[in-house]
């Protein structure tokens, strides 16, 4: 069956919750697999070299399609305690964005191209992102992150790098305060090529972590 997904997200706090867990799905689906040539180049760089942005997004922009495991964590005021799911993400340039949750509950969502579907409890929820702007910007600006681009990426977010050597930290603060009436800031932790760690801070104060397990390197 398919319904709009207008009745999935009726309510402001229920719209604003999925454009969060939409959002963590696409920052997950960024650097899940690379070649073997960026690592070699990034080795050859020198491990106590600082990571620029600039770098970041040259290493990122390797990655035309990735798949990986999660497990996400999350923490809500409403909940008596943390809320562990885990899954499959799944990345195919240059717009397919795929997260498969298998426990505790199956939920697969989909972005391809300028449609998002949500399925879960055998339905099927469909919208265009030209009718949801804060939903597409932040999927535009995940679109940019992978193809290297970095002033694109500004656009939308205040970005800051920190990390020496082999360990990077990329966080992302909205410029849009539609944005920020769902995600507060997006914290990115990596090693070179590989995305271990996503925390998403949401403006109501909830907030999740998920890990990542890249399949290809199991």
């Amino acid at each position: 069956m398919t319904a709009s997904l207008l009745s999935l997200v009726g309510t402001s706090r229920s719209r604003r919750a999925l454009t969060a867990r939409v959002l963590v799905s696409l920052c997950l689906a960024l650097p899940l697999a690379a070649a073997a040539a960026t690592e070699t180049a990034t080795a050859a760089a020198g491990g106590n070299s600082d990571w620029t942005l600039d770098r970041l997004m040259s290493t990122l922009a390797q990655n035309k399609s990735g798949h990986a495991k999660f497990v996400e964590t999350k923490y809500l005021s409403i909940a008596a305690k943390p809320i562990e799911s885990s899954g499959e993400l799944a990345f195919v340039a240059p717009d397919h964005l795929e997260k498969d949750t298998v426990s505790p509950k199956p939920e697969r969502l989909v972005v391809d191209g300028d449609t998002l579907t949500v399925q879960r409890n055998q339905r099927t929820y469909t919208m265009s992102l030209a009718h949801y702007p804060e939903i597409g910007a932040f999927i535009d600006s995940i679109r940019a992150t992978l193809a290297g681009n970095r002033y694109a990426l500004e656009r939308l977010y205040h970005v800051s790098i920190d990390g020496r050597g082999e360990n990077w930290t990329l966080t992302l603060t909205p410029l849009d305060a539609r944005m920020l009436k769902a995600v507060r800031t997006i914290t990115l932790d990596g090693t070179r090529d590989v995305l271990h760690t996503v925390v998403i801070e949401q403006a109501d104060g909830d907030h999740s972590v998920m890990q990542l397990r890249d399949a290809a390197r199991q």
